[in-house]
């Protein structure tokens, strides 16, 4: 019956990709958790429904004999009510023994920002050369920054996306819904600058619709588009460990200290449920705390 067992967690994994929208690190996570969790719980029943409180409480138990941080141990905890969550909305059980589960307090982080400053010589640094490749940084940092947008849906991006006569841009966001997000001024005008002197430069098949090419000419690539801002943060000095995210981190709370509100600020960054958002009201607050201190 394992093989039974297994068929419903990779149903359930398919379910939180298609109706849930899960990130590819999460469902990656969940779906290593969940397996550590049927190689434990195969020993003591054979299907789903045999599982009782008791045997969650001593999963629970052996986890935490080993060597895990908080936060992890929060989340193999959190994979296994989701399951069982999913199993009871599907009809395979009628009652959830997780429902009780207790999961470890784990801190919240908040995400490291950049001050207006950083993020300015940061924004500048590449238009120290005027190189195709420069132009290319100068743009998508610029657009990272302006747009709050994810690394992912940068590397997506087309050149049809771009609409520069309006100043706006489409991105897909996790669910695969599209965003229509407005350019500033100096966003378009490194875009221009860009597409005219810059991808020209780079493009080696005309076929190739992708905005932001690497130096073969191809689709940027997420981990190659992180190690060209890790060498603009180093040549720019910056002591703080910075990654694409953090431009869009920096954009959200500047955006709320400039005076924007809270439901615009989640529909410019994607984000389904505005209590994702909210976590940027906290950091401003405890910014603010920390200066008047």
């Amino acid at each position: 019956m394992t093989s039974k067992m297994q068929q419903e967690i990779d149903s359930f994994l398919h379910h939180i990709r298609g109706e849930k929208a899960y990130s590819e690190n999460t469902i990656s996570a969940y779906r290593n958790d969940l397996g550590q969790f049927l190689d434990f719980i195969a020993r003591q029943v054979s299907d789903w429904r045999e599982v009782k409180h008791t045997n969650l409480s001593a999963y629970v138990n052996s986890i935490k004999q080993g060597k895990y941080a908080s936060s992890t141990l929060a989340r193999k905890i959190a994979a296994v009510k989701s399951f069982f969550h999913y199993l009871v909305e599907t009809g395979l059980l009628e009652d959830d023994p997780s429902a009780m589960l207790d999961s470890p307090k784990v801190k919240k982080r908040l995400p490291k920002i950049l001050s207006y400053e950083e993020v300015e010589a940061l924004l500048n640094e590449p238009v120290e050369s005027t190189s195709p490749k420069s132009l290319r940084d100068k743009a998508f940092l610029e657009l990272l920054y302006a747009s709050g947008m994810r690394v992912s849906e940068l590397v997506s991006l087309n050149i049809d996306d771009i609409d520069l006569e309006n100043n706006t841009i489409q991105c897909a966001s996790k669910a695969e819904k599209r965003r229509v997000l407005p350019l500033k001024e100096r966003v378009g005008n490194a875009l221009r600058a860009y597409l005219e002197r810059g991808r020209t430069a780079l493009v080696h098949d005309e076929q190739e619709r992708a905005l932001f090419l690497n130096h073969r000419g191809h689709r940027l690539t997420r981990q190659g588009l992180w190690l060209i801002i890790k060498n603009h943060v180093k040549a720019v000095g910056l002591d703080t460990d910075v990654t694409p995210h953090t431009l869009r981190h920096s954009f959200a709370t500047h955006m709320l200290r400039g005076g924007m509100d809270l439901s615009t600020i989640q529909k410019l960054l994607g984000h389904a449920n505005i209590s994702t958002t909210q976590i940027y009201a906290q950091m401003n607050q405890e910014i603010t705390e920390t200066q008047e201190h």
